[in-house]
């Protein structure tokens, strides 16, 4: 009986030093999850007046026949048009300046976005040049038919290109980020639609 009292002595002790190590430990792991950044905002289109312009380039600047364009509207940023395989043509993009934004502290681009069901590009470029001209990082995403929608794009899943063609390199610098732009090449000969509410990298 001696025996038995003190084995339940022993277990009740054991549970008690359990209960105030696990709140300690729940604690510590809070803590953890309250350093994790929240995601920043780059752009979010509410105040058109003080965002950089949106620039298009579509495949005109190579003899094709595409159009595009961007236009800011009721707090969205607006990018449409059709798209054209002509002259070996087949692309339409529009991009902005950045502000020197240093992204190295995220790990991706986040965007709020309304689609047609097609697949678009998000570029973004630093200052690494190639033969003279810059170099665009991009990356896919894909979209919902008139569905709204939150995508996450990996920094870790840009790759460099110059013109359309690939390069080995060099790596992304995301503490030197200075244009963001959009495009759509997916050769689907038909108009487009793109809405954006915002973008973040977090």
């Amino acid at each position: 009986m001696a025996m038995n009292l003190e084995a339940i002595n022993l277990s009740r002790i054991l549970l008690g030093t359990l209960t105030l190590i696990s709140p300690s430990l729940s604690g510590k792991d809070q803590e953890s999850d309250q350093k994790i950044p929240s995601p920043r905002t780059l752009m979010d289109f509410n105040e058109s007046k003080t965002e950089s312009p949106w620039i298009a380039v579509n495949d005109g600047v190579m003899g094709g026949l595409s159009q595009g364009s961007a236009k800011i509207k009721d707090g969205l940023l607006h990018f449409s048009g059709s798209l054209s395989l002509e002259n070996n043509g087949g692309f339409s993009s529009i991009r902005t300046p950045g502000k020197g934004h240093d992204l190295t502290t995220a790990k991706s681009m986040i965007l709020r976005v309304k689609g047609d069901g097609r697949t678009y590009q998000l570029r973004i470029s630093t200052d690494a040049r190639f033969r003279g001209s810059r170099i665009s990082y991009s990356a896919e995403f894909a979209t919902k038919t008139d569905e709204w929608i939150e995508v996450t794009v990996p920094f870790a899943t840009f790759k460099p290109t110059y013109r359309g063609n690939a390069l080995d390199g060099p790596p992304l610098d995301l503490s030197k980020v200075e244009e963001v732009g959009l495009l759509i090449g997916d050769k689907r000969t038909r108009s487009f639609s793109l809405k954006v509410d915002w973008i973040k990298a977090g």
